[in-house]
């Protein structure tokens, strides 16, 4: 299956927090990193405080279900010192399955196509960057969703 992951950081040296994180990725069992983004600097949402992001897109092939995924995720953010106290607030490591094949899920824990993802240009560019044909479920072609958002929010770095 192939699955896209956004990943975002703005502590404790983000760009590291990134690598480290697509480090975790590529060793786990029953997945393989496919390609990566180039990184994006974006400021916080909402003005929230807090330094400006890092930002990037992978593409994975793996055989774990998207729970399963899902939990390889928070395990690494964990493992990373994520904390979570405040939506949307600072933090070392994100981890966000944006995509899981063409299928959409919703459950508690779980919803996919990520339900923020097209209206953030911090995951909309790298996304394209990497895969400008990608069809995402319920919406339509990343080039047309494109189209939506004000791509001068990142800047590649």
């Amino acid at each position: 299956m192939l699955a896209y992951i956004g990943l975002g950081s703005n502590l404790q040296n983000p760009r590291a927090q990134i690598k480290n994180a697509l480090n975790s990725l590529h060793h786990t069992d029953g997945i393989e990193v496919v390609d990566v983004s180039s990184l994006y600097e974006s400021k916080p949402l909402l003005d929230m405080p807090g330094p400006n992001y890092i930002n990037a897109v992978c593409k994975i092939d793996t055989s774990l279900s998207a729970i399963d995924l899902l939990d390889i995720c928070q395990s690494i953010e964990d493992n990373q010192k994520r904390i979570r106290e405040v939506k949307w607030g600072s933090r070392t490591i994100d981890l966000d399955i944006l995509l899981y094949e063409q299928q959409v899920i919703s459950s508690d824990r779980l919803s996919i196509p990520h339900p923020e993802m097209i209206d953030r240009a911090f995951v909309m560019v790298p996304l394209c960057e990497i895969d400008k044909e990608i069809n995402v479920p319920l919406l339509g072609p990343v080039k047309s969703l494109m189209e939506r958002i004000n791509k001068l929010d990142v800047k590649k770095i």
